[in-house]
């Protein structure tokens, strides 16, 4: 997922305020022992979620897509001191190994971990969201858009991982590559859609960044 050389990403991580150990170890350990470790946050993209997280200060945080928790608690680390994170995830195999680790983090008690499919849960929630974190399941990328832009306070911000898609989304589409359709889909959708401001950043395998205006 990482287009720059890897002796460029491995000179990026050594000028980047390094992870806790807590992140590294849960970082260590879902790469030997959990399937598709690729699925990690990771140290870098870890402290851009945290670095913005920080300047937002948000209150509530909207994560789709939990894995083994590390992306939730570099989201949760500038959250107010009243805030809360919410995370979906349908993998309820993982919950246990993600709270492990968040219970060794003074930010467990505001991480709240709802198992199910995200497009059966996000329509219950009666937050505004100051910062939405989308990192599921590619195919429903658009279906999650759709779902948070109403629940997202103006000025606030959406981020969702993977919209360069291991480069695919630049070569030829294949008829049956539904996945890849998605994410260009969701990346058109957002370009076009004036309800917000949009960056796309090439960092790993691309987050696109959208405020709502």
């Amino acid at each position: 997922m990482d287009f720059l050389p890897a002796a460029l990403t491995d000179y990026a991580e050594a000028h980047t305020s390094p992870e806790s150990d807590l992140l590294r170890r849960l970082n260590r350990n879902t790469r030997a022992h959990v399937m598709a470790p690729r699925m990690l946050s990771g140290h870098l993209q870890g402290r851009l979620l945290a670095m913005i997280s920080w300047m937002i200060r948000p209150r509530r945080v909207l994560e789709i897509g939990t894995y083994t928790g590390y992306s939730a608690l570099c989201l949760a680390e500038g959250l107010t001191d009243d805030g809360r994170l919410i995370t979906i995830d349908q993998n309820e195999e993982l919950e246990a190994f993600a709270r492990s680790y968040w219970q060794q983090s003074p930010l467990n008690d505001r991480i709240d971990l709802r198992i199910g499919l995200a497009a059966e849960v996000i329509p219950t929630l009666t937050d505004t969201f100051d910062l939405v974190f989308i990192d599921a399941d590619k195919r429903n990328l658009p279906l999650y858009f759709g779902l948070v832009i109403d629940k997202l306070r103006p000025g606030g911000f959406m981020l969702a991982d993977n919209v360069l898609w291991s480069g695919k989304v630049i070569e030829p589409l294949k008829p049956s590559d539904e996945d890849t359709r998605s994410v260009l889909t969701f990346n058109q959708m957002v370009q076009d859609d004036p309800r917000v401001e949009n960056i796309l950043l090439p960092i790993r395998d691309g987050i696109m960044m959208a405020r709502k205006v």
